[in-house]
């Protein structure tokens, strides 16, 4: 019979106990568990603002709409928001700059400001940006999107076609972006043989 030793056992311990906390932290309601990250106002006043995971998650740039959730997020990608809504790309720019010092890790906020360099037709900062959003999350869809149409205008089908094959390992299901982008190869692709 082979006999534990105390290392053994002590590891087995603290294995057994990490999951019976991962089960805990689990069970409890997640929104118990999120960061609230604070700052400051003008006035000097303290805020918290939702923690990045509670943002959603940027599918198109179609629908820019404003509804009751975009109350509780950052005052300034709020505003972005809107401003996008407008199609005031600088403004828009300028805010989610601002949202970006408070949230320099937010995939979301890059790929808004590269979707505003490109519509003012800066492709330079547009990629960085998008490049960013990639580097912060590889699975962002939007951001494969975007930067996939830049490379279009670009004339780079090619790095266009990385993209959209990227979005389609991302997409389990059909999503917008994936068909988006493959509409827009297909519409260069026919320009190009004229």
């Amino acid at each position: 019979m082979r006999r534990t030793t105390p290392i053994h056992a002590v590891v087995a311990g603290m294995v057994l106990s990490g999951l019976a906390v991962g089960l805990f932290v689990c069970a409890k309601d997640w929104t118990e568990w999120r960061t609230i990250l604070p700052f400051s106002e003008p006035n000097g006043a303290t805020r918290t603002a939702v923690a990045p995971e509670a943002w959603p998650i940027c599918t198109t740039m179609v629908s820019v709409a404003t509804d009751a959730d975009w109350v509780q997020l950052d005052p300034d990608f709020k505003v972005g928001k809107k401003l996008l809504a407008a199609a005031d790309w600088n403004g828009a720019i300028a805010a989610f700059e601002l949202a970006a010092l408070r949230d320099p890790r937010n995939a979301d906020v890059q790929n808004y400001i590269g979707y505003s360099y490109r519509r003012l037709r800066q492709l330079g900062p547009a990629i960085g940006h998008y490049q960013q959003a990639l580097m912060l999350n590889p699975r962002h869809r939007g951001a494969h999107e975007h930067l996939g149409e830049a490379y279009l205008v670009l004339g780079e089908p090619t790095k266009a076609e990385q993209h959209l094959a990227a979005l389609e390992r991302l997409c389990l299901l059909p999503c917008e972006e994936y068909h988006d982008l493959k509409r827009a190869i297909a519409a260069y692709k026919r320009l190009a043989t004229r």
